[in-house]
């Protein structure tokens, strides 16, 4: 099978599993662990008030990502309307 036939059978089985899996099993670490790198070079020079600052800033954003990684956004979306309105 060759020409748009076998596209077609191919493209049927596209998705962005596999994309999506890396970066939560790659990207995300990498990231987490340079974050954590420079809090201890912050840290080691005695600015102790920096890194409060940034780790609050950190804080949210683990907060965000957690979220978009495990898929319950509209979940806890709805859960925070629903404290909001009652």
């Amino acid at each position: 099978m060759t020409g748009p036939e076998a596209a077609a059978l191919y493209a049927q089985s596209l998705n962005t599993g596999g994309i999506q899996g890396w970066i939560t099993d790659n990207v995300v670490p990498l990231v987490l662990l340079g974050i954590a790198v420079i809090l201890l070079w912050i840290g080691g020079r005695g600015d102790n008030a920096g890194v409060a600052r940034r780790s609050v800033g950190l804080v949210v954003g683990l907060v965000a990502l957690g979220i978009a990684v495990s898929g319950q956004g509209p979940v806890i979306g709805n859960f925070l309307a629903g404290l909001l309105i009652g």
